[in-house]
């Protein structure tokens, strides 16, 4: 089965996989005209203001929902395995596939709002690519194949997101507690299934109001603390920016014959960390309860900043200017070593937060896996807690007006007999996970996260135009001096049903207004 695993990942993740991806954001950022460089400040501005309702989110709630889906073992453990098996260069590649990434994750988290649409069951904003797919392109001769492909992307995401990842978030959570304080693994996956049912079962509104909380204060202080070492080593800085530089394009000798995998790890673990062109933005993105979808399409972009420009650069900096790290050849701990970054790495320790947690330990002695168990903790139940959140939401969608029907032999409507079978799946994914070993819980980590690239990036790329639309019309009304509304029939968008019926004055829908 391991062997099995390995080629279903190598084939997913093959090598077109990783310059579809580049190759899209920086295609993106022509065309939006380098959206996420010119509207950095709107960005700013917007992510600490917006409305919220009994239907939506705000619009800090909606990024902060997003940055605990992108905020997790991939920022700490992933950066790690990218340096080891992509040298320090890997760093460098996550930084470019983050930059490109924001202007993909704007069109994607733009066309989440536009074609968002309200829960039959609950009454609140649901959306994200199976909803764009099966939507914008309705009017066409192309409504068939494209309302498949919605379907197909929902079943791969409720695949992933309720089976395939979860275990990888709880595996680095349990992995790190047993390190550091000795827990067992199970003890660790009950503790987690018990308040994460608590979380889960209370909705999206307790789900963001969560991590509203948790995911803001836990980065803040990870960062701090890892500035913090890395400010006591700061004399390293130059040598770092140049082995980070010389090894992402071979320039240093070392590295020359691991180029290929520099890019491949960056792009891989960017991707993995800050999820953009995954699919995952838009879900968190369309909840928000926003009076233009450009407005929610530039906070999410930000959101791509916080989690690989300055979460996962921390914990770079960290390794690297600690000397906390083994690069191996060939992308695997069974290769020969080919840069030891200094003596202080144990000679057991394995590819993961043990990097992070010895570079701790250098000014810290004995407090890194414990400081490091309790970011994870943090870090990997907010990303469990998203996760739940986006297969719930492709539940819903493939169930569509099903979801409210009522079946004698059911316990309440089909909907909710459905969520409550979701809700265990997830957390028997997230026990078993906890249990398993880190090769087999990333493998199908990393298998759920790349089938669904390939559907969004592929799917965006055909329905891209009305994210410009809403851009480019969000921009006119800002210089007009307006709170921009947005008017899908002006601009020519079809099948924004939502916008269409929404009322700007009232913030509610039209249509429950007369009912």
């Amino acid at each position: 089965m391991t062997d099995f695993l390995g080629a279903v990942n190598d084939l997913v993740w093959h090598e077109t996989l990783v310059y579809l991806c580049l190759a899209a954001g920086v295609y993106f950022s022509i065309r939006s005209r380098f959206v996420q460089v010119r509207q950095i400040p709107e960005m700013v501005r917007l992510m600490l203001r917006g409305e919220k309702s009994p239907a939506g989110v705000s619009s800090f709630q909606a990024l902060t929902m997003s940055l605990a889906g992108r905020v997790g073992t991939g920022n700490i453990a992933g950066v790690a395995t990218a340096i080891a098996f992509g040298g320090p260069g890997a760093l460098f590649w996550m930084w470019a596939v983050a930059f490109l990434g924001a202007s993909t994750s704007f069109v994607e988290c733009t066309l989440g709002q536009i074609y968002k649409d309200r829960d039959k069951l609950t009454g609140e904003y649901r959306g994200g690519p199976a909803y764009y797919f099966s939507t914008a392109l309705s009017h066409t001769a192309a409504a068939g194949a494209m309302k498949i492909y919605g379907y197909v992307f929902a079943a791969v995401t409720l695949l992933a997101m309720g089976l395939l990842l979860p275990g990888v978030q709880s595996n680095s959570m349990a992995s790190a507690m047993s390190s550091a304080w000795g827990f067992s693994k199970w003890w660790v996956a009950v503790g987690t299934v018990i308040v994460l049912a608590f979380v889960i079962i209370g909705g999206v509104k307790r789900i963001a109001t969560f991590a509203s909380i948790v995911v803001p204060f836990m980065a803040v202080v990870y960062i701090a603390l890892a500035l913090v070492v890395v400010l006591f080593n700061a004399s390293e800085i130059p040598a770092i920016l140049s082995l980070i530089f010389s090894s992402a394009f071979g320039i240093d000798s070392a590295f020359g014959a691991i180029i290929g995998l520099a890019v491949m790890w960056g792009v891989k673990r960017g991707i993995y960390s800050n999820e953009a062109g995954q699919g995952t933005g838009p879900h968190a993105a369309a909840a928000a309860e926003v009076s233009h979808p450009a407005k929610q399409g530039l906070v999410q972009a930000f959101a791509v900043y916080v989690d690989t420009l300055f979460v996962c650069s921390a914990t770079g900096f960290l390794i690297l200017s600690t000397g906390a790290y083994r690069v191996f050849e060939g992308g695997t701990a069974d290769g020969a070593v080919i840069r030891e970054g200094g003596t202080i790495l144990p000679a057991d320790a394995e590819v993961g937060p043990a990097f992070a947690q010895t570079g701790f330990d250098t000014l810290w002695s004995g407090a890194g896996s414990s400081f490091i168990a309790i970011s994870l903790a943090f870090f990997c139940f907010t990303t469990i807690v998203a996760y739940y959140y986006m297969a719930e939401t492709n539940l819903r969608f493939m169930l569509g007006r099903f979801a409210t029907v009522n079946v004698r032999f059911l316990p309440g409507s089909v909907g909710t007999t459905m969520t409550m079978l979701l809700q265990a799946l997830i957390l028997v994914s997230v026990t078993l996970g906890a249990v398993s070993t880190a090769s087999e819980a990333w493998t199908l980590g990393d298998i759920g996260v790349g089938l669904m690239a390939w559907l969004n990036i592929i799917g965006i790329l055909i329905l891209q135009q009305p994210a410009y639309k809403a851009l480019w019309d969000y921009e006119n009304q800002k210089k007009q001096g307006l709170d921009p509304q947005f008017d899908p029939v002006a601009l020519g968008i079809k099948n924004a049903t939502f916008w269409e019926n929404y009322d700007p004055a009232t913030g509610k829908d039209r249509e429950r207004a007369r009912a």
